[in-house]
């Protein structure tokens, strides 16, 4: 039997040679995946589809990002850091809460229909005919946590005095969620930017001035 002292000179264990290294840029492969969620939803994506567009084996996709529901989950954050972002920067950068919902809405506009890639929300349309409970209740959680979020900052604005006290910031928020949600439906029915920045403003009719 031959040691490791004989193979090297020395004393020890041999260094065993390193795995194949990944044969593919890991973000666009994700951002692929970003792409058939966004076009097909999550029932609609097959693990064979996505290894396919994603231009990786299925063996590769399992050890680099898990099963279809965890790939699911990275791509629903990257898809709130890459393309979703515009709502936190709304409700966080403007002065006012009126001003900061219709940044949104008017930017949801624009985002809903950029060309390139496919229209309307991501984290909207994967949820439609979802039978996954997990990803179903993920989805859920994603779209309350989003109205939460306007309904916190149209309550700042009603404790600032830019609103009247009597504000109903629970059924403003719901409204910008529904015309949100409603905009990027219409979206993947083929409205325009220009046609959906009408619905903005006549959204923005109904709120209350001080």
């Amino acid at each position: 039997m031959v040691s490791s002292q004989d193979v090297t000179g020395t004393a020890g264990p041999v260094p065993r040679p390193r795995g194949r290294p990944r044969s593919f840029d890991r973000e666009t492969a994700l951002e692929k995946a970003i792409l058939a969620f966004w076009e097909h939803g999550y029932e609609a994506t097959s693990v064979a589809g996505l290894a396919e567009v994603m231009g990786i084996g299925v063996p590769s996709l399992y050890a680099a990002f898990g099963d279809k529901r965890s790939l699911f989950g990275e791509v629903v954050d990257a898809y709130g850091a890459r393309y979703g972002a515009f709502r936190d920067r709304a409700l966080a950068e403007e002065r006012t809460a009126r001003a900061a919902v219709e940044r949104m809405l008017r930017e949801a506009a624009a985002e809903f229909t950029e060309p390139g890639r496919p229209p309307g929300c991501l984290v909207l349309h994967a949820a439609t005919n979802c039978t996954t409970p997990e990803v179903e209740a993920s989805l859920r959680d994603r779209r309350r946590a989003d109205i939460a979020a306007v309904e916190r900052r149209v309550r700042a604005g009603a404790d600032a005095g830019e609103l009247p006290p009597d504000t109903d910031a629970a059924a403003l928020a719901r409204h910008a969620g529904a015309m949100i949600q409603g905009m990027s439906q219409q979206a993947r029915d083929g409205a325009t930017k220009e046609e959906l920045e009408a619905l903005a403003e006549l959204a923005m009719r109904i709120w209350p001035r001080p």
